[in-house]
């Protein structure tokens, strides 16, 4: 029999929302501790080079201050080889372990002390001197790493042989992640055990990181993050601060606090790299693709070597026999860039979308039609049959949402008084992963329940949308199952990131919320003294806490009088997942289809957002409420990417000049216009049986290029690079 569904897709509030807006909610900087230091990272101010001197005598002669820590002073530490620690290939950076600066802002020494402000202070005072060198800083500059090929067809003979031909060449532009709360570690040793509250997005890579580091078996390191304050990509990995913490804490021998600053999370941490990416394309004159070269270029730091899935939209998006793909990482003297919203295909649908549009305009198509002609029957980058796509039905239902009829087939046309109006559209898609997982669900005498998993909630989330899925397949009200997320005494769990949450560990509390159900099932056709003995358990459904018959409501009878009857203080199952196979089947993404309206002032170049539409094929929707606020949050880091954002550089040293929330621009109330989500009804029955496909990915996919677009056709003036501002439209 069939649980019946009664909270799944239903648009509850979040669990832990009060405890979030009245600030019960903790994060790792709330964390104090008896007896707890503060420390204060000294970064690098060379872009390159090496330490020559560390005097720390002013410093250490401050009233509170503990320790100064560099790499003349600082215990060795191992660094094991550590495949689970969520790192690129290459050499990590080895935290206060030697005299080399690879990056402007690297750590290069921590001050400890009593308070926040005496810790400042001693930073302030450590005088550290260099032997610089001028740092590499430009994608035309750094050495490129190997490529990263594809191919099919050949291209070089259907480019000479198309009807249309056309080469462009777009820029987006290096993006940080600035999510609400920074990053914070709190680390506390006892003996060779070490526990560290830390924002993170994976409890068991900083876990596994942490044992590597320090030369420690994992069961000896424990993580805590029952909250994190966004994060965006920007905690998929565990940044050297963690490592200082922890080292700080170990050579004091006392807890130890280190908050990163707004202005440190800019070299602190990762960010989106900026992008050259040309691409040639070949069409006929009805603008079906015949051809499409992408050749990438990317940064990375010269000492790992990170690289994204940006050549997968370039694959498989669109129909077309002849696709070659040349992906290079450039080595450059910076910070390891990391994931960031909708990594890898948002950059790549800026440069595709943006490419389709020209070639639309080229040949006289209308963008919409010209992407129905280009639609595949199957990936024809793996040969896969797609599990579900309802691209075309994306993109058709986002024109009649934003009224694309009205939209001007000649650019620059269409105006509002002083304001030229434009629409544009993009489409886009997300890769629908999963990974094993595991959930501990617990049914307490009381008839409530507990699950505990290790994931973090980000925001998305996470404990609602988990604590639907626990509820239905146990029959409970939500508000009879805690949610506990956040310990690395939790069973484990992939990454809290790239749309995986749900499909993985959403299938993982089904999984032991099920077992749970049936244990307790099982228990009551055998015994004697239940209205259910005898009774097959496969006709057996639970509401609210109550067992009964399918088709007998007489027979019942509740959670707490089984288990009490029975002398059972509670019931306990420990759910898994593991991935099927089934992406060696399928291709399986959830897809995107954006719309924008936007103005721009004819005379000043101001761009004004009126309209954002985005239609998602996304699988079943756990919780329409979260949903929607992922969606406005997709959009809204869209806009973002395309008008404000841009990390600004210092080519003399490496510094990053915008450094702070004041010169980096992010969106505001007043940038944000009207904004609507569609999510298409349906699943995808082929990658787990929640029916998801992933969402928080493929919001902010097309985003950017929709806008970009849309500003071609308000103005007729093309800009192939990210942020549009009024310089690039002059």
């Amino acid at each position: 029999m069939t649980q019946p569904r009664a909270a799944v897709g239903v648009g509850h509030a979040r669990v832990e929302g009060r405890l979030k807006v009245t600030g019960q909610a903790r994060y790792a900087a709330d964390q104090n501790i008896d007896g707890m230091l503060h420390a204060v990272i000294v970064d690098a101010s060379v872009g390159r080079g090496r330490i020559v001197g560390v005097d720390t005598a002013a410093a250490q002669a401050q009233p509170g201050v503990v320790a100064v820590i560099s790499h003349l002073n600082a215990t060795r530490l191992t660094y094991r080889e550590n495949p689970d620690s969520n790192h690129p290939p290459g050499e990590r950076l080895r935290a206060l372990q030697d005299d080399r600066v690879r990056f402007f802002g690297q750590p290069v020494a921590v001050a400890v002390a009593t308070t926040l402000q005496q810790a400042q202070h001693a930073a302030g005072l450590v005088t550290v001197t260099y032997d610089a060198e001028q740092p590499v800083l430009g994608l035309d500059d750094g050495a490129p790493n190997a490529a990263a090929d594809y191919s099919r067809g050949d291209t070089v003979a259907a480019l000479a042989a198309s009807d249309v031909r056309m080469s462009m060449t777009y820029a987006p532009a290096r993006t940080h992640h600035n999510p609400m709360e920074p990053h914070a570690t709190v680390a506390q040793w006892d003996g060779d055990r070490v526990t560290v509250w830390d924002k993170t997005q994976w409890i068991n890579a900083t876990q596994a990181e942490l044992a590597s580091v320090f030369d420690i078996p994992r069961s000896q390191v424990r993580v805590v993050n029952p909250y994190v304050g966004g994060a965006f990509g920007s905690a998929l990995r565990p940044w050297p601060h963690v490592i200082i913490a922890a080292l700080a804490a170990r050579m004091t021998r006392r807890p130890v606090k280190l908050v990163l600053t707004r202005r440190q999370l800019y070299f602190g941490t990762g960010y989106r790299p900026a992008y050259d990416y040309r691409i040639t394309l070949g069409a006929d004159r009805r603008g079906r693709l015949t051809a499409m070269e992408h050749t990438i270029r990317a940064e990375t730091s010269s000492y790992e070597d990170f690289r994204e899935a940006v050549t997968a939209a370039g694959e498989s998006l669109y129909s077309m026999p002849n696709v070659r793909i040349d992906y290079r990482s450039i080595a450059l003297d910076v910070n390891t860039p990391i994931w960031k919203r909708g990594p890898g295909p948002a950059t790549a649908a800026f440069a595709i979308e943006v490419a389709l549009d020209e070639l639309a305009h080229r040949v006289g198509v209308d963008p919409v039609d010209l992407r129905m002609r280009n639609e595949p029957a199957k990936d024809e980058g793996s040969g896969l049959p797609f599990s579900t796509r309802r691209l075309r039905e994306c993109v058709t239902t986002g024109a009649r949402e934003i009224g694309w009829q009205h939209r001007a087939r000649r650019p620059g046309t269409r105006r509002d008084g002083d304001w030229l109006i434009g629409l544009g559209m993009a489409a886009g898609n997300y890769h629908s992963g999963s990974a094993p997982a595991q959930a501990r669900v617990r049914l307490n005498a009381d008839g409530s329940a507990v699950v505990e998993t290790a994931s973090s909630d980000m925001g998305p989330g996470t404990y609602t949308s988990m604590t639907q899925v626990a509820a239905d397949a146990l029959g409970l009200t939500l508000h009879s199952v805690r949610m506990r997320l956040g310990d690395s005494l939790y069973p484990p769990t992939p990454p809290h990131g790239g749309s995986m949450t749900m499909a993985s560990i959403g299938t993982a509390v089904l999984n032991g919320s099920d077992a749970v159900r049936r244990q307790a099932v099982d228990l009551a056709v055998k015994d004697r003294d239940s209205p259910l003995y005898g009774a097959a358990p496969d006709q057996i459904v639970v509401r609210r806490g109550r067992l009964t018959v399918r088709d007998q409501p007489a027979r019942a009878e509740t959670y707490q009088r089984l288990l009490a009857r029975n002398n059972r203080d509670h019931l306990e199952a420990v759910g898994s997942y593991t991935p099927d196979g089934a992406g060696q089947r399928f291709s399986m993404s959830a897809y995107a289809a954006t719309f924008a309206e936007v103005a721009v002032d004819a005379t000043l170049g101001l761009i004004r957002i009126r309209r954002l539409v985005g239609v998602y094929d996304a699988g079943r929707i756990v919780n329409p409420r979260l949903a929607e606020s992922q969606a406005i949050g997709g959009m809204v880091g869209g806009i973002g990417a395309a008008l404000l954002e841009h990390t600004v550089t210092d080519e003399r040293d490496g510094r990053i000049v915008n450094a702070d929330l004041a010169a980096y621009l992010v969106p505001v109330n007043a940038d944000v216009p009207a904004l609507k989500a569609v999510y298409l009804d349906g699943e995808d029955p082929h990658l787990v049986s929640l029916g998801v496909k992933g969402l928080g990915e493929v919001v902010h996919v097309g985003v950017a290029p929709a806008i970009a677009n849309a500003v071609f056709n308000a103005t007729g003036h093309r800009v192939r690079s990210l942020p549009i501002t009024v310089e690039t439209l002059r």
